[in-house]
């Protein structure tokens, strides 16, 4: 994710929900200290905060997911129904994300490390990031949200009434997925990129894809490396096909999803799964362009590439590679992602065949790997 733009001279007014009074010290320091960010208001329950949010006027929402009363992804649900504002949800505990998974499926926008204690020897890296994902996030134009109480469906951006993947609703294919003779073009692999808004996208496509699915899946989604292990963990609980964290040597079996683990690259090379602690591409590690190029050069026309939501470019110039080597690419419309801006480049670069809006990646991705020999 890249560098936020200047946000002008006014301080970014943050929110902060944590019931904890040794991290509301704490969390008041962090922000404080940084000269974009003001703390607006400190709640200590999830009821306090929905009541504080008018009279404080955030422009960004600090949320701690372990609350007296009412939980984080509840108070995520009633804000994005009731006053739309930016969500980062702070997490001290990485081995549970159930809760703030599923608040980021209620539309909270990312999930940072709580810094915990000043004595902790990274506590300046972690304190540092906090910052910056409150200043980025801050910047992103959030909308309504439609969402039943505690529902499991991902919510997104995506048309809150979307059927299931239905491979027989799209007619017939454009021209790059078929052969001259009309026959239906053989795919080996798919890669899934995302970054901010791209738990809540990932896990609407994977529900969608059904047990049996004839290809790997390989995923990146830029997300703090302690937190990867429970995202795999927690995206095997919405998809019917097995997820597990790519490892260095593994032969990719179809029907499996491999996400990248925490600070790794993650490239498909000679028929195995290769990790990489190579610089930062695109200020990511794990980066999409590494995971993309790889594909291009390990499946050539037989790839398919899809860019999902998500600020920056990470991606964008690896789907361009796809592209040129004749893989399929799909990047997400403007309609449902939260943030256009890696999509809309690799749009702009001519690196996708077409757009389409979330709901209806996983019926491509279905037709395109659909035992029938001859495109419909």
């Amino acid at each position: 994710m890249s560098g936020p733009e200047k946000a002008g001279s006014r301080r970014i007014r943050v929110l902060v929900v944590e019931d904890s009074p040794v991290i509301q010290q704490l969390l008041s320091h962090v922000i404080g200290a940084d000269p974009r960010l003001e703390v607006a208001g400190i709640a200590s329950s999830g009821e306090q905060a929905l009541r504080m949010i008018e009279r404080a006027a955030p422009d960004v929402v600090s949320l701690d997911i372990r609350l007296p009363g009412i939980d984080g992804f509840e108070v995520t649900s009633r804000i994005m129904r009731q006053n739309p504002l930016p969500i980062v949800v702070v997490a001290s505990d990485v081995r549970d994300l159930d809760i703030p998974m599923r608040a980021l499926q209620a539309g909270a926008l990312a999930v940072v490390e709580k810094p915990g204690s000043m004595a902790r020897a990274d506590y300046q890296t972690v304190a540092h990031h906090l910052c910056t994902q409150l200043v980025i996030m801050s910047q992103v134009k959030v909308i309504r949200h439609r969402i039943a109480a505690r529902s499991a469906r991902p919510a997104g951006n995506a048309a809150p009434d979307a059927v299931p993947a239905d491979a027989s609703a799209y007619g017939r294919l454009p021209e790059a997925a078929v052969t001259a003779d009309g026959r239906l073009r053989r795919f080996r692999a798919v890669g899934l990129v995302a970054s901010t808004g791209g738990p809540a996208a990932l896990a609407r496509i994977l529900k969608d894809l059904p047990p049996g699915f004839p290809l790997p899946v390989f995923v990146v989604q830029h997300m703090g490396a302690p937190f990867m292990a429970g995202f795999a963990n927690w995206l095997g609980t919405v998809s019917p096909l097995p997820v597990r964290l790519g490892e260095a040597g593994l032969v990719p079996r179809p029907g499996t999803v491999y996400v990248a683990p925490g600070d790794r690259h993650m490239l498909v090379e000679g028929g195995t799964i290769r990790l990489s602690g190579d610089p930062l591409v695109c200020g990511q590690r794990p980066s999409g362009e590494e995971l993309f190029r790889s594909m291009a050069r390990a499946y050539g026309a037989s790839g398919i590439g899809v860019l999902l939501t998500g600020m920056g470019e990470d991606g964008a110039r690896g789907l361009v590679d796809m592209h040129k080597v004749g893989a399929y690419t799909i990047a997400e419309h403007a309609s449902t992602a939260v943030i256009h801006s890696m999509p809309g480049t690799a749009v702009r670069l001519g690196g996708a065949v077409e757009e389409l809006p979330l709901d209806r990646v996983a019926g491509r991705l279905l037709q395109l790997t659909s035992d029938d020999k001859m495109a419909s």
